[in-house]
Parts: structure tokens; sequence; C-alpha cells
């Protein structure tokens, strides 16, 4: 993130160069990654009008891999962008002032897929194997996880090699690395599409291991939050996402559908859309959209666990709030 988050786009930020179209009734969301289910929400509001209900005219921009959210926030291009809480309170503490106004993935879908012939059983059988891991914000989670292992990321015998990932599966598949970084949602499937077999494999979910963090949560940069108009818009949007989200956890295949109607690549299938979005559901289920306090408290704690390389360095301060998930709930 550290790349990412440039000199220009700080300024930007400081500078009053955030989002601000004037407009009271505009929103544009920047995405993460590419238009796929894991957005689903976003694009069952659309469709289904849930956005027009709330007098909204909403823009959808696709992410990818040479697109990074806080650029777009801080450059001027979204009022909101889509990020894991790891990236977007090291952006934070590097001076980018984002703040989460709602959190609609209550769980986390990241896991490590291992081959089991490679004798891995638990974290501290990695030692000596390749890892493949993502980056542009992505590792913090696993650099966190080892760190309150013991285990070094500098390789060697009682450390782990870090691969760094592609977003793909190709690592695993062609033996290049023991372990990948994959998605629940996502790459999981894809490693099986490739004809390995369940029993092939061992998984690590963040999870189940005490170091899961907050995907996907929706942030803004703070001083648009001193606006009433545009907090009047954000109260509307998440409320009106959240009404999108669940209607896509009772109707997964309707929104697979609506995502695939969405995808201007034509990239993505429709099986692999249905799967991506019955997994989706899992993540978003049993939120409302607002922020426990205790899953923040978590994802920070694991990110301050760093060691000699921590995340992020203090608590941060002001870096959510619940006054737009408090109006849209109530």
């Amino acid at each position: 993130m550290k790349s990412l988050i440039t000199s220009a786009a700080l300024a930007l930020a400081m500078t009053g160069g955030a989002f601000a179209d004037g407009h009271a009734n505009t929103v544009t969301l920047q995405l993460q990654w590419v238009t796929q289910a894991q957005f689903a929400g976003y694009y069952v509001a659309l469709d289904k009008g849930f956005y027009e209900a709330e007098d909204l005219d909403v823009t959808i921009l696709p992410g990818g891999p040479d697109i990074a959210p806080p650029q777009v926030l801080a450059g001027g291009g979204a009022d909101a962008m889509l990020n894991w809480m790891p990236s977007a309170l090291s952006a934070r503490e590097k001076g980018l002032p984002v703040v989460n106004i709602a959190q609609p993935f209550k769980t986390s879908g990241l896991m490590l897929t291992c081959w089991k012939d490679t004798g891995i059983e638990g974290p501290q059988d990695f030692k000596g194997k390749t890892i493949g891991v993502w980056f542009f914000g992505n590792e913090y989670p696993f650099l966190s996880w080892m760190s309150q292992e013991g285990i070094s990321t500098d390789g060697g015998e009682d450390g782990v090699t870090v691969l760094k990932q592609g977003f793909n599966v190709d690592p695993l598949l062609q033996r290049q690395a023991d372990c990948i970084s994959t998605m629940t949602y996502n790459e999981y499937g894809q490693v099986l599409d490739a004809g390995v077999s369940e029993d092939e494999l061992v998984t690590f979910k963040y999870e189940d291991m005490g170091v899961a963090t907050l995907e996907d949560g929706i942030y803004v940069l703070e001083e648009n939050l001193e606006d009433p108009v545009f907090v009047d818009k954000m109260t509307r949007f998440v409320r009106a996402s959240m009404e999108g989200w669940k209607y896509a956890e009772a109707n997964p295949e309707e929104a697979a559908e609506i995502v695939l109607e969405n995808d201007e690549t034509g990239a993505q299938s429709e099986a692999h859309q249905v799967r991506m979005m019955g997994e989706i559901a899992k993540l978003t289920a049993g939120s409302d959209g607002s922020l426990d306090e205790a899953d923040f408290q978590r994802t920070v704690d694991t990110l301050l666990a760093g060691g000699s390389d921590p995340v992020i360095t203090a608590q941060p301060e002001g870096a959510w709030t619940s006054v737009i998930t408090d109006a849209a709930l109530n």
C-alpha cells in the first residue's frame, strides 16, 4: 500500500480534492476487484430499483489489478470505495483519512489452500515451505498470522518463502508453491475446477485460525462526513445496498444472473458466479451493515501483532463511524 498511496493522491485528499460533485443524489462506488458475485449486493440494489427508490443515481466502477481503490478515493474518482480493513487502516495511518461507514461482510473468506502430500497439517508445518501470498494490501493478514506463530517470512528451513502470488491459482497447480492464498468464494473453486479433489488439499481458514480481519467494508473520506448532504446520501446508499445484499442472500441464482448481466468483459461464467454467490452469502449472513466493535478490535489486534514490522503501529482513532448505519437502520 506504501507504493499505492502516492503523495499526489494524499495532497488531493488533504486539499479538498475529495469527490464533491455537488449532487445530493449521485453516488459513485469503486469496487476493489472486477465485476463478480463478491459485489452482488450493489448490482442487485441497482437492478431491482432499491437505489432508485432512495432517489439515488449510482455508478459502480469495477476494479482490477491496476486499480487501487484508496487512490481512486483520494483522487476524487469516487464517493465511496470497498476495501479490506487491513489495507484501509494502513492507508489511514500513512495519512489518507478513510473511514469505515458500513460493514456488509461479517466474516472472512480468506484462507490458505495447501497440497496434502506436502505433510502440512498445521501452521508449524509451514516452515521450510513456499506459500503464495497476494500483495497490494492483501498480504497484511498473512504477515500478522506468521508473526503470531513466530515464523519468519524470510525463507530458510525455519521460515516460509513468500511467493508474490498473482490473482490466479497457477502456483499451486504448477507446484511452484506448497500453499496459496484462496478465497472461499473464488480461487478455491478454481483449484477444484482444475481437476484437483478436496481430498488432495488441506485448507486453513483465517477465521478458524483466530487471525481473520474484516473484508469488503464501505469507506469514505473523513472530511466528507462533515457535510450533512453527503451523510444523507450515504445513509440512503447504505440502506439500499443492504437491501440488495439481503435480497442476494435469499435469491443467489438471480443475484448471480444480475452480476453476469453487468459483466461487460464477458469473462465470468454462470456456474462460477452461482457458486461464488452461495459462498458470499455465508460471509454477509448475520450482518445488517453495521460494524461490530468487537470485530473491529479483533482486526486491529491482529494487525498490531505484526512483530518487528506491524501493519499498523498504534490503535486507530476515528477509523470507523456508526453514524451512517445508525441512521440507515432506524
